[in-house]
């Protein structure tokens, strides 16, 4: 699967951690791939998605080490790590991709602009998208990252975009009901055979049905 950080799915790995431990969940065969990772910032930030997603689930559940796979900013060759992320993920196979939404439509740091073919890639943060590290407890002080790419995740064979929030509201409605455009990369998932958006009241105010 591969997974993504931030406040949206935070939530849904608390629960998974007590599910783990009273056995009714395990992660012990599974794969777990990290959706995309800053860089120009220390690997220990607050902010690095590494660091959040080992404070905020592995930590709590019984992923095997070796089976947890993450973009490494600080490669020495980032053509070559990004080369590499996307042969593993894809000789790997994704059965589960979950996604949450940025405040423009991007979805990892697949920002606007971003096509359904971008691969796993260096890509540069939109304003917004550095905007919102500071909710992380980063300075929002790098303009780039790496990210798994659209066609990667189309590849995954199921795919969920949570969405919580009335800040959410507006982009909700133009991902799910606007055009399909890589203005709004998240509205390219309506083309997906299998996703589905799990949107709670509060960010569904705006959709018409």
């Amino acid at each position: 699967m591969c997974l993504p950080t931030g406040n949206t799915p935070r939530p849904m790995y608390v629960e998974m951690g007590p599910a783990v431990a009273d056995d009714r969940l395990s992660f012990g065969t599974a794969t777990v791939f990290l959706l995309d990772e800053f860089g120009g910032i220390p690997e220990d930030d607050p902010a690095r998605c590494a660091e959040a997603l080992q404070r905020d689930l592995l930590d709590h559940i019984d992923l095997p080490a070796d089976n947890f796979h993450r973009l490494d900013p600080e490669a020495e060759d980032l053509d070559a790590e990004v080369a590499d992320y996307r042969a593993r993920v894809l000789a790997a196979g994704l059965d589960l991709t979950i996604l949450g939404l940025g405040p423009n439509g991007h979805i990892g740091l697949n920002e606007p602009g971003s096509t359904a073919d971008s691969v796993t890639r260096r890509a540069l943060l939109h304003p917004e998208t550095k905007a919102s590290m500071a909710a992380y407890g980063g300075d929002s002080s790098t303009d780039w990252g790496l990210t798994l790419g659209i066609d990667e995740i189309m590849t995954s064979h199921e795919v969920w975009l949570i969405v919580t929030g009335t800040a959410k509201a507006q982009i909700v409605h133009e991902v799910l009901e606007g055009p399909i455009t890589p203005d709004r990369p998240a509205s390219l998932l309506r083309d997906h055979p299998n996703a589905r958006a799990l949107v709670d009241e509060a960010a569904a105010v705006h959709l018409n049905r």
